[in-house]
């Protein structure tokens, strides 16, 4: 959900129409830089090559200079209408550009794009910092939010007006020309960073192959994970073997179920020291050098950490209020986590290894609760767990989802469906693209190729959402059955295509827009419609008899809810505070030592040696190559949110309560960025969050 870049919605300025017959002749060659002629826009993906993004961007740097320079050279006084609307409307191609190669990046990669983003990543960021220290600019800008009481602007111009100012002192406007410089080199070096360490990633995700040759060694897995491991050998040139990948479907169900206890510790160990092997992946040096360039850059920008520049845009605001967050749920969630252990080792009759844990609490859950997740899977084929997300969404806010097969796709495979309103009319089109592949990052994300909005003459722009996904794929007449995790996964992602397709607002900087820690509510509140009873039996049937789901899994489902709940909150938290041990860092020697640095900081909170954090620091994508450094703890945030949120629709005695659908689709999903995140919140729910239903839902009291 991050903008890449400097604004999201297209500007066309008179001055810019024409262009010479080379500018014509590229226009004709290369789709990006005329209109793509399919049906509404969407990206002409059939059209699209390689060697189209280089000259794309660079014509978009070139139009997006120019557009500014027109601000800047107009001899008005500084206004909204001649500063600030165009400045927001600008950067259109760069935008449209950008918006499909970094997406395509992360689920189709290849050298060829690697090498692109190498060279056009330092561009754009030198891009970007040319414009947002440009003191002309700023000193227009800065005109207008000094005199922004006395335009007669309204709440929402007076908004986007003080959000842009932050915007360009928090990017160094203010700064001097020997620090605006140096600013510059730690924002190009940092986008360099930042790139290679998600190429080390993806390089180690697909190196890693556990090749099984003995039968015997599949003891204890399901059949559907034989053959799976069947087809990817197949795939490998390794036919009559087994291969298991680091891919969750892959390895997750190996972790869960096999006997070979030496193999799992092969594959966790595989999983766990990704770039932190001291080979040509190895994510070591990056982390200590970004650690360094950051924190250089918030001293730069007048704070003491990193963390604190981060956490000033978000609703917890500062750094002892995110501790304090993760320390109180931390140490009750930990201890919980100890007594799940000693239930685990009771069954196994020896001291359990982390790559036991998976194993032994699938024995527990046998045991404890009488329920193996196998039992479910045949209920949640994907086409029926993605027609029941469809069917909820539709039952809250009288949408509807129709199947396009004239649109162009990036790969084989990859769905698209018209989202309309209850009226018929158009909102958007989403995206769907299931299943692992090599070129494919790890994990599951939504993202747009083109954001919602309105253009500088006020006509609506609707939006183009993907989400992307890592699931299990079919395998021989099965089609793909989903666990209970995935299961939520594609839930969860949904809620952030929900958020995407109903945004609206006049300006680009407002649009959608919510704080870091604000935007995990719409995602993780459509799990919780996931697993209610009620909604189960309108979408899990059995894939080959239709058979609802029966009232005896879905106990047992629902009474496994606090399963291994300390180990999931325990790891992610461990997760969540490791991110923030390194951003608030005050000062950093150059013998930092990043694998030093997690070790030291995972036992000064006392995490055990049999749970790893959720993501260690080599592979912590998350916050090395995503948008959420000091941000890892905005799930748990959001998740307080969302508890408190759908305990409100449980109380109204109505899951689909249409008025409150209607109130939080207003104030949390459409005009959510018209104000601060627990603003909007409060409108929809009328009072500040409780964290009693979230305390309740895991276990933790």
């Amino acid at each position: 959900m991050n903008r890449k870049f400097l604004s999201v919605i297209a500007l066309s300025i008179m001055t810019l129409a024409s262009c010479s017959n080379k500018g014509e002749q590229v226009a004709t060659e290369n789709p990006f830089l005329s209109d793509y002629g399919t049906p509404y826009e969407v990206p002409a993906f059939d059209k699209i090559k390689t060697e189209h993004y280089l000259p794309a961007f660079e014509e978009g740097m070139k139009q997006h200079k120019a557009e500014v320079d027109f601000i800047i050279k107009n001899r008005a006084v500084p206004d909204f209408q001649n500063t600030i609307l165009p400045y927001d409307k600008s950067g259109a191609l760069i935008d449209k550009v950008g918006n499909i190669f970094f997406n395509l990046m992360e689920c189709m990669s290849d050298d060829e794009m690697q090498n692109i983003a190498a060279e056009i990543m330092p561009k754009l960021s030198a891009h970007s910092d040319e414009i947002s220290m440009n003191p002309l600019l700023f000193e227009k800008v800065k005109y207008v939010y000094d005199n922004r009481n006395n335009m007669n602007l309204d709440e929402q111009q007076i908004r986007v007006v003080e959000k842009y100012y932050t915007d360009f002192i928090r990017s160094g406007a203010g700064l001097n020309d020997a620090d605006k410089e140096t600013l510059k080199g730690i924002n190009e070096r940092l986008s360099l960073l930042s790139l290679q360490f998600g190429n080390n990633l993806l390089a180690e995700n697909s190196s890693f192959k556990l090749v099984v040759d003995n039968e015997a060694d599949l003891s204890g897995l399901p059949q559907s994970s034989i053959v799976a491991a069947a087809e990817q050998a197949k795939k490998d040139g390794m036919e009559g073997k087994w291969v298991f990948t680091l891919s969750k479907p892959s390895l997750i169900p190996f972790l869960q179920y096999a006997d070979n206890r030496d193999l799992r510790e092969k594959i966790y160990m595989g999983y766990v020291m990704r770039g932190n092997n001291d080979n040509a992946n190895d994510n070591k040096a990056l982390i200590e050098e970004m650690s360094k360039l950051r924190l250089q850059k918030a001293h730069l920008l007048g704070y003491e950490d990193y963390a604190s520049y981060v956490l000033e845009a978000n609703m917890a605001q500062n750094v002892p209020t995110v501790d304090t967050f993760l320390s109180d749920l931390f140490q009750p969630a930990l201890k919980v986590a100890k007594n799940e252990l000693k239930e685990m080792e009771k069954i196994a009759g020896f001291d359990l290894e982390s790559w036991d844990w998976w194993y032994y609490a699938e024995k527990v859950r046998k045991e404890k609760y009488n329920f193996d997740e196998n039992e479910l899977k045949p209920y949640l084929s994907l086409n029926n767990v993605r027609d029941g997300m469809f069917m909820v969404a539709n039952k809250l806010y009288g949408i509807t989802f129709d199947q396009r097969h004239d649109l162009p796709i990036y790969f084989e495979g990859v769905e698209t469906w018209e989202v309309k309103e209850q009226d018929g009319s158009h909102i958007g089109i989403l995206y769907l693209d299931y299943f692992p592949r090599d070129s494919k990052s790890g994990g599951a994300w939504c993202t747009s190729f083109r954001e919602a909005g309105y253009d500088i003459e006020g006509n609506k722009i609707s939006p183009l959402v993907s989400l992307v996904l890592n699931f299990t794929p079919p395998t021989g007449d099965t089609p793909a059955l989903l666990s209970w995790d995935e299961t939520e996964t594609l839930w969860h992602e949904f809620g952030h295509g929900l958020h995407a397709l109903f945004s609206d607002g006049k300006y680009s900087r407002t649009c959608g827009v919510v704080p870091r820690d604000f935007v995990e509510l719409p995602s993780q509140v459509m799990e919780n419609w996931a697993g209610d009873a009620e909604v189960l039996k309108m979408y899990a049937k059995h894939w080959q008899t239709g058979e609802v789901i029966p009232e005896e899994i879905i106990n047992k489902l629902e009474n496994s809810g606090l399963f291994n709940q300390g180990f999931v909150t325990t790891e992610f938290l461990a997760a969540a505070i490791l991110d923030m041990e390194y951003h608030k860092l005050k000062e950093i020697n150059d013998d930092f030592n990043a694998a030093e640095f997690e070790k030291a900081k995972m036992n000064e909170i006392g995490l055990i040696n049999e749970i790893y954090p959720r993501y260690r620091s080599t592979y912590y994508s998350h916050i090395f190559s995503g948008g959420y450094s000091a941000g890892y703890y905005v799930y748990y945030w959001a998740a307080v949110l969302d508890s408190d949120a759908f305990n409100y629709f449980k109380e109204s005695g109505d899951l689909f309560n249409p008025e409150l659908a209607a109130k939080f689709r207003q104030h949390c999903l459409q005009e959510c960025g018209n104000d601060e995140g627990m603003v909007q919140y409060k409108k929809f729910r009328g009072q500040e969050p409780s964290n009693e239903p979230f305390l309740k839902k895991h276990g933790l009291k």
